[in-house]
């Protein structure tokens, strides 16, 4: 009996589980397969992986709602707002996906609530909150009862301004409380409290829309555990499961958050702290830019097809994971993903039903892993891949090697391209970044990463298929505020008393999860007067005065330029403005240490096997615990471990340091 923190990681094929002793710091991890029918089972299966435990916390990364809305599973959702306005979602924002150029063939996809499921309440507040109509309690209870008849059972409530008073959005709530107590409700006020009214409806409900699933499972998951867990959050905290069903919005990116603090920790202890982070899993690929060991935060993000306006790790993900699917397109050409074979059948050498090839089985047919999973436990049929390869190649008129390598080159394309959506597209240079690859999947296309991109380097973190799981143990209980106030001239007495009442809820709800002393980051939303959107900038802690107003607006025009080019710093005719004042609190957690020589000791074996690279070669096969520091490996070799695979393409270099991480380069 050991104490220890547990971090469990939810992916689309397996459940990664890490636990780390608090007195030793000592590392156990395992792995099982995922149980997308119920995620629950898989997370109790791996805890009971672990054996006998002393457990004092546990922490959880959850696909639940994620799954939910890249499968568009919205189920029957309704829409409150103001009188006058129920074709805000119709109407949107005219912004067409990839542009110009494809607007003449661009159908608007379904609104998240059909017109018909949206009903609308007399009153009205003006921008700055002052009520220019009183609330219609009547007409609120003709609206509750309307949806009640119709068993519309979640909910979202958005009224014109109430970023600036939630009064009216509040006493809908005690209507439907009163008049339909059955009903899941999100308020746009509690959501995101801040303008533009079409992203906070959407926002708000996605979060009536996951609310019921996301309750079910973690009361599930409560009642089979039988203590309390917390859950990570997009943000890049964490919040205990009991709050979290309150707000399950802010778990829509869960799992991959957690991996790219993980990873950023890792690679700043090994003394990168700037790197580009690709989580490779089953399902998807998922990208992260960190500078100076912080991962790039975003409000613009979103989940599948809906914008979600809360604070999120800035995230690329593509359709680009072990299980993703090879397949011929009308025209005759090779395409490989999105689309993937899952946990369940999953690939055609899990030998469980699949029925098309995967990622997975081109690196099977060529030897590039080995012949199972999870050091035995899984074992993979290398027939079953040679035969779906073979008929692949066959329809496309190629050899079946060539057919498996071309499945792999776009496979590693298609990341390089996510890559490129974080770096290129946004000023940066990729080639200043080293690459720290994670996941089951993530090192397997390492080599081609760097001779596409022209990295640097790829470093690759002891047990990368566990990197996702141990993150979760190394974040801050965090929680994010935020009020809109446009003005050119900012009060400070008025931006004094936001943040205040700001820090002051942030406090209050750090308080009941154990915190008595929180820290509070503070941070703003400004842009030049008549500009669109704003850039988010810190803001320094202490009194507001003159000082703290330069030194914001200094921030600005620093962000501004190094984002567009271009500030008017001294340019009296473009008038500085602020839109939003944000607050963080966060709540300090002692954060694991990452030992030195991570791996048991293990004697080496010798062995090999053909593998296919360019062509055929008598291939090493090392075992990644039998490597000490400073070792160096030149492929073409392949080096494995429990739940990863790095195979060394001839031309690279492997070098071990002294914390277990292999860093690859090109000779």
């Amino acid at each position: 009996m050991r104490s220890v923190r547990i971090g469990v990681d939810t992916g689309g094929t397996f459940t990664d589980v890490v636990a780390v002793d608090e007195e030793t710091g000592e590392i156990v991890t395992t792995k099982t397969p995922s149980t997308p029918a119920n995620p629950a089972d898989g997370f109790i299966a791996g805890i009971e992986k672990l054996g006998e435990l002393d457990v004092s916390a546990i922490v959880h990364g959850t696909t639940v709602a994620t799954n939910q809305l890249l499968e568009d599973r919205i189920g029957n959702l309704g829409l409150i707002t103001t009188e006058g306005f129920e074709y805000i979602l119709e109407i949107g924002r005219q912004s067409v996906p990839d542009g110009y150029g494809n607007s003449y063939f661009w159908v608007k996809p379904p609104r998240i609530v059909p017109v018909h499921l949206v009903r609308t309440v007399g009153g009205r507040l003006d921008h700055r909150g002052a009520e220019v109509r009183p609330f219609d309690e009547a007409q609120a209870v003709e609206v509750a009862r309307w949806y009640r008849t119709r068993g519309v059972t979640a909910l979202g409530v958005c009224f014109l301004h109430s970023y600036a008073n939630p009064a009216h959005e509040r006493r809908m709530r005690e209507v439907l409380a009163r008049e339909f107590p059955e009903a899941v409700v999100s308020l746009s006020s509690d959501v995101l409290r801040e303008y533009r009214e079409y992203e906070r409806a959407v926002t708000t409900l996605v979060d009536a829309a996951v609310k019921p699933a996301m309750r079910a499972y973690i009361a599930n998951l409560s009642s089979r555990l039988g203590r309390p867990f917390s859950v990570m959050k997009s943000n890049g905290g964490v919040l205990s499961a009991r709050e979290v069903v309150n707000q399950p919005i802010t778990t829509v990116l869960s799992g991959p958050a957690a991996g790219a603090l993980g990873a950023a920790l890792i690679a700043a202890t090994a003394g990168h702290q700037s790197v580009i982070t690709l989580d490779g899993g089953g399902t998807s690929t998922d990208v992260t830019v960190v500078v100076d060991g912080d991962p790039s935060v975003t409000t613009e993000g979103s989940v599948g097809r809906f914008p979600c306006k809360i604070p999120m790790i800035d995230i690329v993900t593509v359709g680009a994971g072990g299980g993703s699917v090879a397949w011929i397109s009308p025209e005759g050409t090779l395409k490989v993903g999105p689309r993937s074979a899952g946990a369940d059948p999953g690939p055609l050498c899990y030998r469980r039903g699949g029925t098309e090839v995967t990622v997975t089985d081109a690196h099977v047919y060529l030897r590039r892993i080995p012949p199972h999973l999870l050091g035995g436990e899984i074992p993979l049929d290398y027939d079953a891949a040679r035969m779906g390869v073979e008929a692949l190649a066959d329809k496309l008129g190629l050899t079946p090697e060539r057919t498996a390598t071309g499945i792999l080159e776009i496979s590693a394309f298609n990341q390089s391209n996510a890559i490129r959506q974080l770096t290129v597209k946004r000023g940066l240079d990729v080639r200043d970044f080293p690459l720290v690859t994670f996941g089951g999947s993530g090192p397997l296309l390492a080599c081609r990463l760097i001779d596409i991109l022209g990295l640097p380097a790829v470093i690759v973190p002891p047990e990368p298929g566990n990197v996702s799981a141990f993150g979760l143990l190394t974040v801050d209980v965090k929680n994010d505020y935020v009020r809109t106030y446009v003005t050119r001239d900012l009060a400070l007495s008025k931006a004094a008393q936001i943040f205040g009442e700001l820090e002051g809820q942030a406090a209050e709800e750090l308080e009941r999860e154990g915190f008595d002393e929180p820290v509070f980051a503070r941070s703003a939303d400004v842009r030049y007067y008549g500009q669109a959107y704003e850039v988010r900038v810190p803001a320094p802690a202490g009194p507001l005065d003159e000082d703290w107003l330069r030194e914001v607006t200094r921030r600005f025009h620093d962000a501004h330029e190094k984002l567009y080019g271009y500030a008017y710093r001294d340019d009296a005719r473009h008038a500085v403005e602020w839109v939003n004042l944000r607050v963080s609190g966060i709540g300090p957690i002692t954060r694991p240490v990452i030992r030195r020589d991570p791996y048991p000791k293990v004697e080496p074996v010798e062995a090999s096997r053909r593998v296919i690279f360019d062509e055929p070669h008598d291939t090493p096969i090392l075992q990644r615990a039998a490597l000490e520091a400073g070792t160096v490996v030149r492929g073409p070799a392949v080096i494995e471990e429990y739940g990863s695979t790095i195979p060394l393409h001839p031309g690279f270099t492997a070098t071990v340091d002294e914390f277990g991480n292999v860093e690859i380069r090109r000779d």
